[in-house]
């Protein structure tokens, strides 16, 4: 929905700054296909073809009666509404359409964060809800049940998410504007640099970036107003984030990196045109608008921010927290819930950990074993190719065992590669790249800092980025080409990491977790993302400050002081959205269960991985009643050929 593109900037910062503090990456999934792009431009160019007819005899001959057209039905119908909506919502935020590689819109760049912007998403939105609905879910099955569900329930999201002033805090540590434009004019986003009018477009959206700086001053002014403001420790970090854009001359920014790397085709004529224009564009109106930004949150903006952490001391804070906690998990558990699952989880896990440290006959505290276990060199690779043949060795193994609990795996090859030089440094150990065209799935692996890439890391982390985690699930997906564009290019993190998470848990049924050390491996990973549902809900919904949540994390895992401190303003930017992680897998084993209780000897957990994977990406509480559904089909085979009841979305 349109009113959720400032999500779509916060997940999208929020995975680029994550790279560096998270093993397990969102980033490289959420590569689309070149070609989609490349299509779309060439439909957007292609001249309309002529209806008229010609002036000659055969114009002039009666022409035939055509046959009456047939009759669509509500699947059709719907199916035209998709994607005339896709198109107009493309249009609509033409950022959207720059980060999923359709580049018709490179040059435009609305004020996403006016009023009149704001109220043309919610016309927007109520508007296409009603025509969805007008055609009804009765009769619908199968994926073009799930389509309406999905795409009403979202819908109805985003509309009651506008009652929240998202919009009156716009800058923090973790995303902002200034940000997004440093990674789009930088050539290091997905703003294109390759043609002369991929620089003309950027110039045009250029243009646009004062108006939308001295909005989000206008915006945080309105905050003030309102006491709806960033906690002071955030906005901390962010002066010396735009310190290190804001230079003296256009040449020593970062913007000036397209022109230092013009492609070699250009004409000299159109590179000294580019420059100069370039070079006006950053010192006379660039430039100024980030100076003009920073001096207002230095003098004006930080003596207003608060000293408190959590959304609870905002006005309504509650509510917009269980809010956020709603859109990020697709669930409608509470932050009270989450919290008491979370404090559950962790003593669970601390209960596993304690059994392996038993096995291993280690001597002293939790504490000292994480301590151990992050120091011993035992647990480092001796070399770059020892990492890598490693995790060959790993796939090897996995493969063998798939066929045991998949019957559903996707098409697409795949691939292990070591993270390219230039950007090892800041990626985090282990991603994935979506299969794309005749492109593989690649697991990327990290061999920079090799003491750092532990072994008992590896297995779990395999799992998760490659197989059957991200590969299997966005492999799949990405074979779904009938789905509609919003389901294809859409996805919820619940589900994605979810599943990602779940995977990690099938290790020792797929050959795996043999050595306790492994074992300990998962288990420390599954404790961060179990720790995150207690501490996110604690800072947000239990009144803890920032310090009981570093404390929190450093008293109960193996974190490092500079991790708790990231991890705790990360949860303070963008409250609720690492909830999903642990909500996402919890969900799943949790059907998992109801449906081997429901159905006892007759349960295949092959068929039921397949049912979880076929759909692609869908919010947990859809998933739940999908997957309610097909258990009652496998208990009753003659229903699958009877008309289904639609859920209520």
């Amino acid at each position: 929905m349109p009113s959720r593109l400032a999500r779509l900037f916060a997940l999208f910062l929020a995975t680029t700054v994550s790279l560096a503090m998270a093993p397990h990456s969102e980033a490289a999934t959420q590569k689309k296909k070149a070609s989609t792009s490349q299509s779309q431009k060439a439909k957007a160019k292609a001249p309309a073809k002529s209806t008229s007819k010609s002036k000659g005899k055969k114009a002039a001959a009666k022409p035939r009666a055509a046959a009456p057209a047939k009759a669509l039905t509500k699947s059709q119908q719907l199916d035209r509404l998709y994607a005339d909506y896709w198109q107009a919502s493309l249009k609509l935020n033409p950022l959207q359409a720059t980060f999923q590689g359709d580049h018709r819109y490179d040059d435009q760049l609305p004020n996403y964060l006016s009023p009149a912007f704001r109220q043309q998403s919610h016309d927007f939105t109520t508007q296409w809800l009603a025509k969805i609905e007008a055609i009804g879910a009765d009769g619908l099955t199968g994926q073009d049940l799930l389509s309406y569900e999905i795409f009403v329930r979202d819908a109805r999201s985003a509309l009651a998410a506008e009652q929240f002033p998202t919009w009156m805090q716009p800058v923090n540590q973790f995303y902002n504007i200034s940000s997004i434009a440093a990674m789009l004019g930088s050539g290091t986003g997905a703003q294109p640099f390759e043609t002369v009018q991929d620089y003309d477009n950027w110039a045009r959206r250029a243009d646009q970036l004062p108006a939308l700086f001295d909005q989000a001053i206008a915006n945080m002014r309105e905050g003030m107003k309102a006491g709806v403001v960033q906690p002071r420790a955030l906005m901390e970090k962010v002066l010396p984030q735009l310190d290190a854009i804001i230079r003296p001359t256009a040449e020593e920014t970062l913007f000036w990196a397209p022109v230092r790397n013009f492609p070699a085709s250009f004409s000299d004529a159109d590179k000294q045109r580019i420059t100069a224009d370039y070079k006006r564009m950053i010192d006379f109106k660039i430039m100024p608008a980030y100076r003009e930004l920073r001096g207002f949150i230095a003098t004006e903006y930080m003596p207003a921010t608060r000293t408190t952490d959590g959304m609870a001391a905002l006005p309504n804070g509650a509510a917009w927290y269980a809010n956020n906690v709603r859109q990020s998990t697709t669930s409608d558990l509470t932050p009270a819930q989450i919290h008491q699952i979370g404090l559950d989880e962790v003593a669970r896990i601390h209960e596993q950990i304690q059994a392996v440290m038993k096995q291993v006959k280690f001597r002293g505290s939790m504490q000292k074993f994480f301590k151990y276990m992050q120091t011993d060199k035992r647990f480092t690779f001796q070399s770059e190719d020892a990492l890598l043949a490693y995790y060959r060795g790993l796939e090897a193994k996995v493969d063998a065992r798939v066929p045991q609990l998949f019957s559903l795996t996707p098409k697409a090859k795949f691939e292990i590669r070591p993270v390219e030089p230039y950007r090892a440094q800041s990626a985090a150990g282990g991603s994935y790249m979506r299969p794309g065209g005749t492109r593989p799935g690649i697991f990327y692996v990290n061999t920079y800092d090799l003491p750092s890439r532990k072994t008992w890391d590896a297995e779990d982390l395999y799992l998760h980025e490659a197989i059957p985690g991200h590969h299997y699930q966005l492999g799949l997906q990405q074979e779904l080409g009938e789905l509609p564009d919003f389901r294809r290019f859409g996805g919820e993190t619940a589900f994605i990491e979810g599943w990602g998470l779940y995977a990690e848990s099938l290790g020792k049924d797929l050959g795996l977790y043999e050595d306790p050390y492994n074992y300990f491996g998962y288990l420390q990973n599954e404790l961060w993302r179990a720790i995150r549902l207690v501490v996110d809900t604690g800072l947000h919904a239990k009144g803890w400050s920032r310090q009981q949540v570093i404390d929190y994390m450093l008293e109960n895992s193996a974190s490092s002081q500079t991790d708790a401190v990231a991890e705790a303003e990360r949860y303070m930017a963008i409250p609720g959205q690492a909830l999903a992680y642990k909500v996402g897998e919890l969900k799943i084993m949790q059907l998992r269960q109801q449906a081997q209780a429901a159905l006892g000897p007759r349960f295949d957990i092959r068929a039921f991985h397949a049912e979880v994977l076929k759909d692609g990406s869908v919010p947990l509480d859809i998933l739940q009643e999908k997957i309610e559904r097909w258990i009652r089909t496998q208990q009753n085979p003659a229903a699958a050929t009877a008309p289904a009841t639609p859920a209520k979305p």
